[in-house]
Protein backbone atom coordinates (compact mmCIF):
# COMPACT_ATOMS: atom_id res chain seq x y z
CA UNK A 1 0.00 0.00 0.00
CA UNK A 2 1.28 3.46 -0.94
CA UNK A 3 2.28 5.58 2.04
CA UNK A 4 0.86 9.11 2.32
CA UNK A 5 3.24 12.04 1.80
CA UNK A 6 5.24 13.05 4.87
CA UNK A 7 4.00 16.61 4.32
CA UNK A 8 1.20 17.82 2.06
CA UNK A 9 0.50 21.56 1.87
CA UNK A 10 -2.35 22.68 -0.38
CA UNK A 11 -3.12 26.35 -1.20
CA UNK A 12 -2.11 27.55 2.27
CA UNK A 13 -2.17 31.23 3.21
CA UNK A 14 -1.56 32.85 6.56
CA UNK A 15 -2.02 36.53 7.41
CA UNK A 16 -0.49 38.58 10.21
CA UNK A 17 -2.13 41.95 10.84
CA UNK A 18 -3.83 41.78 7.45
CA UNK A 19 -0.54 41.18 5.63
CA UNK A 20 0.28 37.88 3.98
CA UNK A 21 3.07 36.03 5.77
CA UNK A 22 2.55 32.99 3.50
CA UNK A 23 0.48 33.23 0.31
CA UNK A 24 -1.19 30.34 -1.57
CA UNK A 25 1.57 27.80 -0.96
CA UNK A 26 1.33 24.23 -2.26
CA UNK A 27 3.92 21.41 -2.18
CA UNK A 28 4.42 17.89 -0.87
CA UNK A 29 7.34 15.66 0.09
CA UNK A 30 7.58 11.91 0.58
CA UNK A 31 8.81 10.10 3.67
CA UNK A 32 12.60 9.91 3.76
CA UNK A 33 13.08 13.29 2.08
CA UNK A 34 15.53 15.94 3.31
CA UNK A 35 13.83 19.28 2.64
CA UNK A 36 15.64 22.59 2.94
CA UNK A 37 13.49 25.72 3.35
CA UNK A 38 15.39 28.90 2.48
CA UNK A 39 14.49 32.55 2.09
CA UNK A 40 15.13 36.06 3.44
CA UNK A 41 14.39 37.22 6.97
CA UNK A 42 10.68 37.87 7.26
CA UNK A 43 9.96 35.77 4.16
CA UNK A 44 7.82 33.21 5.99
CA UNK A 45 10.25 30.33 6.68
CA UNK A 46 9.49 29.95 10.38
CA UNK A 47 5.80 30.73 9.83
CA UNK A 48 5.60 27.87 7.31
CA UNK A 49 7.33 25.54 9.77
CA UNK A 50 4.84 26.45 12.52
CA UNK A 51 1.92 25.95 10.16
CA UNK A 52 3.15 22.46 9.23
CA UNK A 53 3.56 21.60 12.92
CA UNK A 54 0.07 22.86 13.72
CA UNK A 55 1.29 25.59 16.06
CA UNK A 56 -0.41 28.09 13.73
CA UNK A 57 -3.66 27.51 11.85
CA UNK A 58 -3.80 28.55 8.19
CA UNK A 59 -6.30 31.21 7.15
CA UNK A 60 -6.83 29.29 3.92
CA UNK A 61 -5.83 25.89 2.58
CA UNK A 62 -5.05 22.54 4.20
CA UNK A 63 -2.01 20.81 5.68
CA UNK A 64 -1.44 17.11 6.32
CA UNK A 65 1.49 15.87 8.36
CA UNK A 66 2.25 12.15 8.12
CA UNK A 67 -1.21 11.68 6.60
CA UNK A 68 -3.16 13.34 9.41
CA UNK A 69 -4.00 16.72 10.90
CA UNK A 70 -0.81 18.32 12.32
CA UNK A 71 -2.31 18.67 15.82
CA UNK A 72 -2.54 14.87 15.95
CA UNK A 73 0.46 13.69 13.95
CA UNK A 74 3.00 16.12 15.44
CA UNK A 75 3.34 13.64 18.31
CA UNK A 76 5.47 11.67 15.87
CA UNK A 77 7.59 14.72 15.03
CA UNK A 78 10.73 16.11 16.65
CA UNK A 79 11.55 19.80 16.74
CA UNK A 80 14.91 21.54 17.17
CA UNK A 81 14.63 25.31 17.74
CA UNK A 82 17.29 27.85 16.95
CA UNK A 83 19.93 27.94 19.69
CA UNK A 84 19.73 31.22 21.62
CA UNK A 85 21.47 32.75 24.62
CA UNK A 86 18.32 32.08 26.66
CA UNK A 87 19.26 28.41 26.83
CA UNK A 88 22.40 29.29 28.76
CA UNK A 89 20.47 30.67 31.73
CA UNK A 90 18.48 27.53 32.48
CA UNK A 91 20.26 25.53 35.25
CA UNK A 92 19.89 22.02 33.88
CA UNK A 93 22.32 19.20 33.22
CA UNK A 94 22.85 17.84 29.73
CA UNK A 95 21.41 14.44 30.68
CA UNK A 96 18.26 15.98 32.16
CA UNK A 97 17.75 18.26 29.16
CA UNK A 98 17.85 15.25 26.83
CA UNK A 99 15.52 13.24 29.08
CA UNK A 100 12.95 16.01 28.68
CA UNK A 101 12.40 14.72 25.15
CA UNK A 102 11.20 11.40 26.55
CA UNK A 103 9.16 13.04 29.30
CA UNK A 104 7.19 14.95 26.67
CA UNK A 105 6.57 11.76 24.70
CA UNK A 106 5.45 9.79 27.78
CA UNK A 107 3.25 12.57 29.12
CA UNK A 108 3.81 15.08 31.90
CA UNK A 109 3.92 13.63 35.42
CA UNK A 110 4.91 10.11 34.37
CA UNK A 111 8.22 8.84 35.74
CA UNK A 112 10.93 7.80 33.33
CA UNK A 113 11.86 4.14 33.35
CA UNK A 114 15.38 2.76 33.55
CA UNK A 115 15.11 1.95 29.85
CA UNK A 116 14.17 5.57 29.15
CA UNK A 117 17.23 6.85 30.97
CA UNK A 118 19.46 4.35 29.20
CA UNK A 119 18.06 5.50 25.85
CA UNK A 120 18.77 9.13 26.75
CA UNK A 121 22.35 8.31 27.72
CA UNK A 122 22.83 6.42 24.46
CA UNK A 123 21.57 9.41 22.45
CA UNK A 124 23.96 11.72 24.31
CA UNK A 125 26.79 9.40 23.30
CA UNK A 126 25.53 9.35 19.71
CA UNK A 127 25.84 13.15 19.35
CA UNK A 128 29.30 13.07 20.95
CA UNK A 129 28.52 14.59 24.35
CA UNK A 130 29.06 11.53 26.56
CA UNK A 131 31.83 13.19 28.57
CA UNK A 132 29.58 16.20 29.24
CA UNK A 133 26.37 14.50 30.37
CA UNK A 134 26.71 15.89 33.93
CA UNK A 135 27.64 19.43 32.85
CA UNK A 136 25.08 22.26 32.87
CA UNK A 137 24.08 23.51 29.43
CA UNK A 138 25.29 27.01 30.32
CA UNK A 139 28.86 25.68 30.35
CA UNK A 140 28.64 24.38 26.79
CA UNK A 141 29.61 26.02 23.52
CA UNK A 142 26.93 27.00 21.02
CA UNK A 143 27.57 23.89 18.96
CA UNK A 144 27.39 21.64 22.00
CA UNK A 145 24.11 23.21 23.15
CA UNK A 146 22.68 22.65 19.68
CA UNK A 147 23.67 18.99 19.92
CA UNK A 148 21.78 18.79 23.23
CA UNK A 149 18.65 20.16 21.52
CA UNK A 150 19.14 17.67 18.69
CA UNK A 151 19.53 14.76 21.11
CA UNK A 152 16.42 15.88 23.02
CA UNK A 153 14.41 15.84 19.78
CA UNK A 154 15.79 12.49 18.59
CA UNK A 155 15.57 10.47 21.79
CA UNK A 156 11.85 9.80 21.27
CA UNK A 157 12.64 8.43 17.76
CA UNK A 158 10.48 10.80 15.70
CA UNK A 159 9.37 9.86 12.18
CA UNK A 160 10.07 13.39 10.98
CA UNK A 161 12.47 16.00 12.34
CA UNK A 162 12.04 19.77 12.00
CA UNK A 163 14.92 22.18 12.58
CA UNK A 164 14.78 25.99 12.60
CA UNK A 165 18.17 27.58 11.77
CA UNK A 166 19.99 24.88 13.77
CA UNK A 167 23.49 26.25 13.06
CA UNK A 168 22.86 30.02 13.13
CA UNK A 169 25.17 30.61 16.11
CA UNK A 170 27.67 27.82 15.48
CA UNK A 171 31.12 27.96 13.90
CA UNK A 172 32.02 26.14 10.68
CA UNK A 173 33.28 22.98 12.41
CA UNK A 174 30.16 22.70 14.56
CA UNK A 175 27.95 23.35 11.53
CA UNK A 176 29.56 20.53 9.56
CA UNK A 177 29.14 18.13 12.48
CA UNK A 178 25.44 18.93 12.84
CA UNK A 179 24.75 18.55 9.11
CA UNK A 180 26.72 15.34 8.84
CA UNK A 181 24.71 13.89 11.72
CA UNK A 182 21.47 14.94 10.02
CA UNK A 183 22.65 13.30 6.80
CA UNK A 184 23.31 10.01 8.61
CA UNK A 185 19.91 10.26 10.28
CA UNK A 186 18.19 10.87 6.96
CA UNK A 187 20.06 8.01 5.30
CA UNK A 188 18.67 5.78 8.05
CA UNK A 189 15.12 6.72 7.02
CA UNK A 190 14.11 9.76 9.09
CA UNK A 191 12.45 12.60 7.15
CA UNK A 192 14.24 15.90 7.82
CA UNK A 193 12.88 19.42 7.28
CA UNK A 194 15.39 22.20 7.78
CA UNK A 195 14.95 25.98 7.79
CA UNK A 196 18.18 27.80 7.00
CA UNK A 197 19.61 30.96 5.46
CA UNK A 198 22.85 29.16 4.55
CA UNK A 199 22.33 28.39 0.86
CA UNK A 200 25.71 26.79 0.23
CA UNK A 201 25.51 24.34 3.14
CA UNK A 202 21.88 23.49 2.52
CA UNK A 203 22.53 22.76 -1.16
CA UNK A 204 25.23 20.27 -0.18
CA UNK A 205 23.07 18.07 2.04
CA UNK A 206 19.38 18.38 1.11
CA UNK A 207 17.38 16.32 -1.40
CA UNK A 208 14.64 18.88 -2.14
CA UNK A 209 14.40 22.62 -1.54
CA UNK A 210 11.64 25.20 -1.02
CA UNK A 211 12.47 28.87 -1.57
CA UNK A 212 9.95 31.11 0.19
CA UNK A 213 9.34 34.83 0.32
CA UNK A 214 5.61 34.77 1.05
CA UNK A 215 5.18 32.76 -2.18
CA UNK A 216 7.01 29.46 -2.60
CA UNK A 217 9.19 27.92 -5.31
CA UNK A 218 9.65 24.19 -4.85
CA UNK A 219 12.41 22.00 -6.34
CA UNK A 220 11.89 18.29 -5.82
CA UNK A 221 15.41 17.53 -7.08
CA UNK A 222 17.10 20.02 -4.76
CA UNK A 223 18.49 22.08 -7.64
CA UNK A 224 18.18 25.86 -7.70
CA UNK A 225 18.50 28.46 -10.42
CA UNK A 226 19.68 32.05 -10.32
CA UNK A 227 16.24 33.46 -11.19
CA UNK A 228 14.60 31.70 -8.23
CA UNK A 229 17.17 33.02 -5.79
CA UNK A 230 16.85 36.56 -7.16
CA UNK A 231 13.05 36.46 -6.84
CA UNK A 232 13.17 34.91 -3.39
CA UNK A 233 15.77 37.20 -1.86
CA UNK A 234 14.87 40.32 -3.86
CA UNK A 235 18.39 40.80 -5.20
CA UNK A 236 21.04 38.86 -7.15
CA UNK A 237 22.65 36.09 -5.08
CA UNK A 238 26.20 34.96 -5.77
CA UNK A 239 26.78 31.27 -6.27
CA UNK A 240 29.01 29.63 -3.69
CA UNK A 241 31.33 26.76 -4.56
CA UNK A 242 31.38 24.46 -1.56
CA UNK A 243 33.28 21.54 -2.98
CA UNK A 244 32.31 18.23 -4.52
CA UNK A 245 29.59 17.11 -4.84
CA UNK A 246 27.83 20.42 -5.41
CA UNK A 247 24.47 21.46 -6.80
CA UNK A 248 23.92 22.72 -10.33
CA UNK A 249 21.33 25.48 -10.61
CA UNK A 250 18.61 24.72 -13.16
CA UNK A 251 15.11 25.84 -14.11
CA UNK A 252 12.63 26.01 -11.27
CA UNK A 253 9.05 24.98 -10.71
CA UNK A 254 6.85 27.55 -9.01
CA UNK A 255 4.22 26.15 -6.66
CA UNK A 256 1.67 28.94 -6.29
CA UNK A 257 -1.99 28.10 -6.58
CA UNK A 258 -1.08 24.98 -8.55
CA UNK A 259 0.62 26.87 -11.38
CA UNK A 260 3.92 25.66 -12.81
CA UNK A 261 5.91 28.40 -14.43
CA UNK A 262 9.51 28.76 -15.51
CA UNK A 263 11.60 31.88 -15.09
Amino acid sequence: MTRPPAIEVSHVSYYFRNEAAVRDVSFSIEEGDFLGIIGPNGGGKTTLLRLILGVLKPDAGTIRLLGDHPATSRRSAGYVPQETSTNKEFPILVRDAVRMGLAAARGMGRQLTRENKTAADAMIDTVGLGALRNVTIGELSGGQRQKVLLARALVAKPKILFLDEPTASIDTTGTDEIYQHLERLNNAGTTVVLVSHNISVVSKYIKSVACINKELYFHADGKLDEATLTKTFGCPVDFVDHGVPHRVFHEHEKRHGGDRRHA
